[in-house]
């Protein structure tokens, strides 16, 4: 996964989303969990301070207790649970604040318990519940006051901590993982709509078709438009290029009658000129002309390879370079060439007159399969190429004067053909000692 991709950035950005949400709610749980621990010991010390406040009295204006608590820790020094009962004329407290006293305050509600953290004896922190009763209507007040070691929470709230965090850990993974998921739900229809962009790329008359979310119509519906504009564009320029080659056939056309009349005057040199400028400027159209139907191949297509190879081989026999080579033929008669009839013809055409002009006695064309791989062989025995002259005779571009002995366009032409077909060529020595031209496609399962 690169690190620019949007399947990384919505799932880093969910990721940390929900970090950041479960940390937030680890500080909100164990908010409300300290606070249900601190009513549960508020409730706790009220269920405590019952017998002592039904037996409360008061003597001479001092409060007498008449039983105490039952929690023994009210009996221990520093246990943790501490009672007090104070009047203007004295207090009396629980043995576990010995000597000690719990801060007094002067304004403790009469209608509610009153509570508040405060620092305690013996160093300790305490949640302290405070409230005045008036034992009798014509008696003064007793302000009473219930202190808790709030330090006796702490094992319970930082075991709930460890355990909040390992379980939010746990959900975190749980959460990330539905993450990926669901992105890679979400972001499968693009992997959609970049195979039908791919196949777009190969053949200009596709379109996207599929059925795809709401929210990428615009883009397939753009997508389409832009396939329909370069479509129109190429369909102008293979006009263009047919315009211009019959543009040109008439002034070639009289060139070719003045050169003929040069010669018949004696004026060979410049007739040789004149027919050799003809002929590049005729292979430069052909070679355009072929080019601007190279941009609308179409892929997805095959062609029985066997009775193309046979058909261009019957034509080449009849020419000058053809009858004095003979051709050696390996394929299956039901293998193909991923490529339509035109198309195919248009490659192979090229490669067999290349093969047929520079063999001395023999031109070997065999078309295999090996691995999942369509390779079309076609070699001779002629002179060859060293490994400069194969690199500069398939340039793109390379022209027949350009490349040595004639090795040029027809490859370069043809190279480009198999590129537009998602293949590859190239030039090695032939067994035959010559040239072999090797064009090879990987085949879709």
């Amino acid at each position: 996964m690169k690190s620019g991709s949007l399947r990384l950035r919505l799932i880093a950005g969910a990721g940390v989303a929900i970090a950041l949400a479960l940390i937030v709610a680890w500080f909100a749980m164990t908010w409300l969990f300290n606070g249900h621990v601190e009513r549960r010991v508020e409730d706790e010390l009220l269920v405590q301070v019952r017998p002592l406040l039904a037996d409360l009295r008061l003597s001479g204006g001092m409060p007498v207790a008449g039983s105490e608590p039952a929690d023994p820790r009210f009996a221990v020094p520093a246990g943790g649970l501490y009672w007090q009962a104070s009047t203007a004329k004295g207090t009396i407290r629980s043995i576990s604040l010995w000597d000690s006293r719990l801060p007094r305050t002067a304004t403790a509600p009469a209608d509610a318990w009153h509570i508040r953290r405060t620092a305690g004896p013996f160093g300790q922190r305490l949640l302290l519940m405070e409230r005045a009763i008036r034992l009798q209507p014509q008696e003064p007040a007793v302000i009473v006051q219930l202190g808790y070691d709030l330090a006796k929470l702490a094992p319970a709230q930082r075991e709930f901590g460890r355990e909040m965090v390992l379980f939010l850990t746990l959900l975190w993974i749980v959460l990330a993982l539905a993450a990926w998921a669901q992105v890679g739900l979400g972001l499968r229809p693009l992997r959609g709509v970049g195979q039908e962009v791919e196949r777009l790329r190969r053949d200009a008359s596709a379109r996207l078709g599929g059925t795809y979310p709401r929210e990428l119509a615009p883009l397939t519906e753009s997508i389409n438009a832009l396939a329909d504009a370069r479509e129109a564009d190429l369909m102008r320029a293979r006009r263009r290029a047919a315009d211009l080659a019959h543009g040109l056939k008439t002034p070639l056309a009289a060139l070719a009658v003045q050169s003929a009349r040069a010669r018949e005057s004696g004026a060979v040199p410049i007739a040789d000129g004149l027919d050799s400028s003809i002929a590049a400027v005729r292979a430069a159209i052909d070679g355009e002309l072929a080019r601007t139907r190279i941009s609308l191949v179409h892929e997805g297509r095959s062609t029985l390879a066997l009775p193309l190879i046979e058909r261009l081989v019957a034509v080449i026999e009849q020419t000058e370079a053809g009858e004095r080579v003979a051709f050696s033929l390996a394929c299956d008669e039901d293998t193909t060439l991923p490529l339509a009839s035109d198309d195919a013809a248009e490659l192979l055409g090229p490669l067999l007159e290349n093969a047929a002009r520079h063999a001395r006695r023999l031109v070997r064309v065999s078309v295999e399969t090996v691995g999942g791989v369509r390779i079309l062989l076609v070699g001779d025995d002629g002179p060859g190429l060293d490994t400069a002259q194969r690199d500069e005779a398939i340039l793109r571009g390379a022209r027949l004067d350009s490349a040595n002995e004639g090795h040029g366009l027809g490859l370069a032409i043809a190279r480009e053909l198999a590129e537009a077909t998602r293949g590859e060529l190239g030039l090695a020595r032939s067994p035959l000692g010559g040239l072999e031209v090797r064009v090879h496609w990987t085949l879709s399962d």
